[in-house]
């Protein structure tokens, strides 16, 4: 893997130490984090400052990583503003919709269930009210207009609460260090996401400063070196005085407004009150048990594809990565033959598949390419699927080598 570059870290060691300081993990982990969350990808607000940059002592690169890294806020409250635009067709709903009945079949079916209702931060400008008060207790509110959602893991519990159906989910938090309950939502959760990808295809560099959410921060850029991505940039801003990421944009290679924006609007580092993870089931409400307890073999959510490796869709093979880097592309053969289904036999799913579709063709045969603003999918009438953060010209090359 290649350093960090920094413009005060000309000189410096490029080799080990830049190694020290992070996680291993796929190299796919962004075009996973994106559609997991794609679950939850965001638009670019050009401007990170409140008001004046900020002067702060000089950084390199490397450092700022560390101190991400070295970073362990256990306790906060705030608002947090996310923005997706993946550019997906206006189809009056039924995008969210469809992604929010997939997860659904994952989870127990109830409206309030975290799998299916936070997968609505694929579209749009959400507002989300977080909280945090060590490892067992969090909450995670999406604030709409005349109702809330929420999320709240208290010890061993962990409950989900749509206020406009009166439902209620709950369900087991999970056991040992992870013990993530709903899928990537703060500038935190996308940040480490893009951090395992930095190799010796990526630049990273400090980009100056900036004020977020009355917070000094500096700001992290991080670049592909590659070509065929479908990623332009990300930037980070990261906390000043506790190393946490404030903000967290991601730009596609095309330009315009960014795919993900995620960033804090107010942040307080003070312990939150006891009473805001406390949650008694309303009177009236359906609750919901999910069958998510130690060793009843539920996924958990915002595994993205790390989650369906060895397991894939039904009838599927895992994924495998082909390439390296930013360009990397996941494949696995669905076993379906004859491409999608179309008309009525497809349904709601087809028809939405079909606005995004470009038929295309090479050695392979023939195919559907469909395209968002940077996560892209081949599936081949044979059944094979490729998809990555790479363009159509690159997934037909993949498709192409594979026969």
């Amino acid at each position: 893997m290649a350093p960090y570059e920094s413009d005060d870290a000309q000189g410096a060691d490029r080799g080990e130490e830049a190694r020290s300081g992070r996680r291993r993990a796929a190299r796919y982990a962004v075009p996973v984090a994106v559609v997991g969350v794609a679950a939850a990808t965001i638009g670019l607000v050009p401007a990170l400052a409140d008001s004046g940059d900020p002067d702060l002592p000089r950084i390199t690169a490397q450092q700022l990583i560390q101190k991400i890294a070295a970073s362990d806020v256990q306790r906060l409250s705030g608002t947090v503003k996310v923005s997706t635009d993946l550019g997906l067709p206006d189809l009056g709903g039924l995008e969210s919709g469809l992604t929010s009945g997939m997860n659904r079949g994952a989870g127990s079916g109830s409206a309030a269930d975290p799998q299916s209702r936070l997968t609505e931060l694929v579209t749009g400008t959400h507002t989300l009210r977080v909280a945090a008060d060590g490892p067992d207790r969090q909450k995670l509110s999406l604030v709409e207009q005349g109702a809330e959602y929420s999320v709240i893991h208290n010890g061993k519990d962990v409950w989900g609460y749509d206020s406009k159906s009166n439902q209620v989910s709950h369900g087991t938090a999970p056991a040992g260090k992870d013990r993530r309950t709903e899928p990537p939502a703060t500038p935190k959760d996308f940040a480490d996401e893009a951090l395992k990808s930095v190799d010796d295809t990526t630049s990273v560099t400090v980009d100056g400063t900036a004020r977020v959410a009355g917070r000094d921060a500096y700001k992290l850029l991080i670049k592909p070196r590659q070509s065929g991505t479908t990623v332009g940039a990300i930037s980070i801003a990261v906390d000043a005085g506790t190393g946490m990421p404030l903000k967290f944009t991601l730009t596609p290679k095309s330009g315009g407004a960014a795919v993900l924006d995620a960033g804090f609007t107010q942040v307080s580092f003070a312990r939150p009150a006891a009473s805001a993870f406390a949650f008694t089931p309303p009177k009236g409400a359906k609750v919901t048990e999910r069958e998510d307890a130690p060793g009843k073999g539920a996924q958990r959510p915002g595994k993205g594809l790390e989650g369906i490796q060895g397991k894939g869709l039904e009838g599927a093979a895992g994924p495998t990565v082909l390439g390296k880097g930013w360009t990397s592309i996941a494949t696995f053969d669905t076993g379906a033959k004859g491409g999608l289904p179309t008309g009525a036999k497809g349904g709601d799913a087809a028809g939405f598949l079909g606005s995004l579709g470009e038929k295309v063709s090479g050695s392979f045969g023939k195919g559907t390419v469909f395209s968002t603003r940077l996560v892209n999918a081949l599936i081949t009438d044979d059944g094979k699927v490729y998809a990555g953060a790479v363009t159509k010209d690159a997934l037909v090359k993949a498709a192409d080598a594979g026969k």
